[in-house]
C-alpha cells in the first residue's frame, strides 16, 4: 500500500512510519518541516501540506491509498490557533476525498465534545464530525496522553521534580489520566489503515492516574524526595506562567488546566496499549526530565529534529 503520513519527521508520525516501512509499505510525508532532518534515508519524500492550495494537496495524495493524520496543535498563541488547525485539517480531509484516498486515520482525543467552551475538545469534535460525514472509509483513535523518549508531559514533569524544591498539583490534583505509549498508538493506527470497517476507538493506556498520583509515581521511579503539594489553580497557571517566560515556553494554558480538571483525560473503556508507563519510566529513569522539552522551541524552530529525553 502507498500511506501519506502527517508530521513522519516528529512524534507520532515518526513511530507510526516506522511501523509501515517495517511491513513494506510505501511511505510518503505531509509536513510543515520539510527541512527537519529525515530520518529514513531518503525513503519517504516530504511534502509541503498546501492547505492554501488544495489542488496540490490533492495531487501530493493521489495514489495514496491510506492516510494516517496526527497533524494538530496543543494551544492557541499568536502564531498559530485551533481554529486554523481545524480548518486546515478539513481542506486536508477534502483534498484526500478528491485524491481518491479510501481510508482516513485520524488521532482525536478522549471525549471530544461540540458543546465545549474549550477548543481543543470542540475542535477535535468538529473534526470527527466532518470526518465521518466525508465518505472514505475512516478510523478515529481518540488517545489521551502519549509518552515516550520525545514526549513532554511526563518528561517536564520529571524536569520539575529533579530541578524545582516543590511540585504542585492544580487544586486536589485528583483528577485521572491514562497515558498510552506512542509506540502503542502507531501500532494501533497501522493496524486499523487497511480495513474497510468505520471505527472510533478509545485509545488509551493500561494504566489510570490521578494528576497527583502521576507526579508521585515520577518521584518515586526516580527516586527524588521533592514535595508535591496543592496550590489553588490560579496560583498555580501563575506559577507556570512565570516559569514559562524563563524557560520561553508556554508550560501549561487555562484551557489545559481545565481539560485537566475536568477529567476529560479519562474514559470508561479497556485499554488499547499494553505497555505500562511505570515499567517505561523504571527503563527511562537515568534520562527522563534530564532536559526540559520546550513546545515552542519545536513549533518555532522547523530545522532540527526532535530531542530524545
Amino acid at each position: 500500500m502507498r500511506v501519506a503520513v502527517t508530521g513522519a519527521f516528529g512524534y507520532s508520525g515518526r513511530y507510526i512510519t516506522e511501523r509501515l516501512l517495517a511491513a513494506g509499505h510505501a511511505v510518503v510525508t505531509l509536513t510543515n518541516s520539510p527541512q527537519r532532518p529525515n530520518p529514513f534515508q531518503g525513503e519517504v519524500a516530504a511534502l509541503p501540506f498546501h492547505f492554501d492550495a488544495p489542488e496540490q494537496l490533492a495531487a501530493s495524495l493521489r495514489g495514496v491509498d491510506v492516510l494516517i493524520n496526527t497533524y494538530w496543535i496543543r494551544f492557541d498563541h499568536t502564531l498559530f490557533s485551533h481554529a486554523q488547525a481545524v480548518r486546515n485539517t478539513k481542506v486536508m480531509f477534502a483534498a484526500a476525498q478528491a485524491a481518491g484516498v479510501g481510508r482516513i486515520v485520524h488521532t482525536s482525543i478522549t471525549n471530544p465534545d461540540l458543546t465545549s467552551d474549550l477548543p481543543y475538545f470542540r475542535g477535535k469534535a468538529e473534526l470527527e464530525v466532518a470526518l465521518q460525514a466525508l465518505g472514505p472509509s475512516y478510523c478515529i483513535l481518540r488517545p489521551a496522553v502519549l509518552f515516550g523518549k520525545e514526549d513532554v508531559l511526563v518528561n517536564n514533569i520529571a524536569w520539575s521534580l529533579r530541578h524545582l524544591p516543590v511540585f504542585g498539583v492544580f487544586g486536589a490534583g485528583d483528577y485521572k489520566m491514562q497515558p498510552i505509549y506512542v509506540d502503542d498508538l502507531a501500532a494501533a493506527a497501522v493496524a486499523h489503515a487497511f480495513s474497510q470497517e468505520n471505527e472510533v476507538i478509545e485509545a488509551i493506556g493500561p494504566e489510570t492516574f490521578t494528576y497527583r498520583g502521576l507526579a508521585e509515581t515520577v518521584r518515586r521511579v526516580l527516586g527524588l524526595r521533592r514535595l508535591i503539594v496543592s496550590v489553588p489553580p490560579a496560583l498555580g497557571y501563575l506559577t507556570c506562567r512565570l516559569l514559562g517566560i524563563l524557560l520561553r515556553d508556554v508550560v501549561i494554558t487555562r484551557e489545559e488546566m481545565r481539560g485537566l480538571m475536568e477529567g476529560r483525560l479519562c474514559v470508561d473503556a479497556p485499554p488499547l496499549g499494553t505497555t505500562r508507563l511505570t515499567d517505561w519510566m523504571q527503563a527511562h529513569r537515568d534520562t527522563l526530565g534530564r532536559r526540559y522539552t520546550s513546545e515552542m522551541a519545536r513549533r518555532v524552530n522547523r530545522r532540527s529534529a526532535y530531542r530524545s529525553n
